[in-house]
């Protein structure tokens, strides 16, 4: 598990923008790489607000480490604490916000993003479960952290009450937490008045403060801990490797699709440019091909997957194939603007050079866009093959649009030269 971390974090393919982008998650491996060399156990602690998920902390430290008080969520952001239990493990405790808080969606955001970091899950209620928190709780298992469910504040309940509650709590998880792993504590009971009578028959009332029952809990923490405790941090360091990995594979396929984009467009400009002031028409069409056949070998470097000119040239020539068939008219209207630029020796290109470099601009949009879906699938078309792929392109782009556009910016560009 050390190794494959070692090496996502290494790995001399992930582009430096995207190393930025995901700081806080490389961050996060660094971490779990620390705390699996430590033979360190992360528990956090989830649930409604005011449950008692600080107190029941608290209690289980034996110190006050985490804000208990009386108003309504209290916890708006992650704690942390180690816990100085006497296991071969350590183990760390981090308070999160309720789920049920103010502004809930974000902080129930963070919660679960605390949670699927943490090896293990204490689930706090107080009461029956309420549908809220069953759905928390099957979007926790989506994690696949194990849970201990807690019902706190037990103090509450008579004996009866609280032997019909457990019962039910364990139904409502059934299949999703073992029924060993649903106890009952009293992180903070409550006052409790003592009537006392002196020698002399005088009464006298005490208000006097209970210990914290949170045997059953402890007991629980410290057995997972010694007998599932390196196996869940090495579980839970491999889900978040992985995830990372899918995080950094999408990310650079999305700097990649931009920096692709930029450089078609770039492309698109400089085609455009040599069609509209070129009055020859097979320099015009030859200067057309060596920058189509320019942008495919970028492309490819971009990629990682590099074409010599020779192949790119051929994948140029597939891709001008299927557009030829697909857009005869088209090409049609390029040829005689080409033709009348030629017989006019060049007098005519002031009408014809806006429409025709937009068209140039345009083919090379078509060029670029397969050339990346192509380079994208590995150097494949697929099971579609190209006519296939041209024809979802061509359905995916607004010609008119990308043609007003294109003409537009090259007649700016051919007023704009001395």
């Amino acid at each position: 598990m050390r190794e494959s971390l070692n090496q996502l974090l290494d790995d001399p393919d992930i582009p430096q923008s995207v190393r930025d982008a995901l700081a806080p998650e490389f961050e996060e491996v660094r971490e779990m790489l620390n705390k699996l060399e430590q033979g360190e156990l992360h528990l956090a602690v989830f649930g409604r607000v005011s449950v008692g998920k600080s107190a029941l902390l608290n209690a289980l430290l034996g110190e006050d480490r985490f804000e208990v008080g009386v108003l309504h969520g209290t916890t708006t952001r992650s704690h942390r604490a180690r816990w100085e239990e006497n296991i071969k493990s350590g183990v760390h405790f981090i308070d999160t916000p309720g789920i049920n808080e103010l502004d809930g969606e974000a902080r129930e955001q963070l919660a679960i993003e605390v949670a699927e970091r943490a090896d293990l899950v204490i689930f706090v209620c107080d009461s029956d479960l309420t549908a809220s928190e069953l759905g928390a709780i099957e979007r926790l298992q989506q994690t696949q952290r194990p849970l201990i469910l807690v019902l706190n504040k037990a103090d509450r309940y008579a004996k009866a009450e609280l032997d019909s509650l457990m019962d039910r709590l364990r139904e409502h998880v059934r299949g999703q937490i073992r029924s060993e792993d649903v106890v009952a504590c009293s992180a903070l009971p409550a006052p409790r008045t003592v009537i006392r009578i002196d020698a002399q028959g005088n009464e006298s009332e005490e208000r006097n403060q209970p210990e914290p029952s949170i045997e059953s809990l402890r007991v629980r923490i410290v057995n997972i801990a010694e007998t599932e405790g390196k196996t869940l941090s090495a579980v839970n360091a491999g889900l978040f490797a992985g995830r990372l990995a899918d995080q950094v594979g999408v990310r650079i396929t999305e700097v990649r699709r931009e920096l692709a984009q930029k450089l078609v467009r770039n492309y698109c400009l400089a085609k455009g440019l040599a069609v509209a002031v070129n009055p020859i028409p097979v320099a015009d069409l030859l200067s057309a091909a060596a920058l189509d056949v320019s942008l495919v070998v970028h492309l490819s470097k971009l990629y990682g997957l590099p074409l010599t000119r020779t192949e790119a040239g051929k994948l140029v020539a597939t891709i001008v194939a299927q557009l030829a068939a697909l857009m005869g008219a088209i090409w049609g209207v390029h040829l005689v603007s080409a033709a009348l630029k030629g017989i006019s020796a060049g007098l005519s290109t002031a009408l014809t050079a806006g429409a025709q470099g937009a068209l140039a601009w345009y083919a090379t949009r078509i060029i670029g866009d397969a050339a990346e879906e192509w380079l994208a699938r590995g150097k494949s078309w697929g099971d579609q093959g190209p006519k296939r792929a041209l024809q979802q392109i061509l359905g995916n782009l607004d010609r008119e649009s990308i043609l007003r556009d294109a003409r537009g910016e090259i007649l700016a560009k051919l007023k704009a030269k001395p």
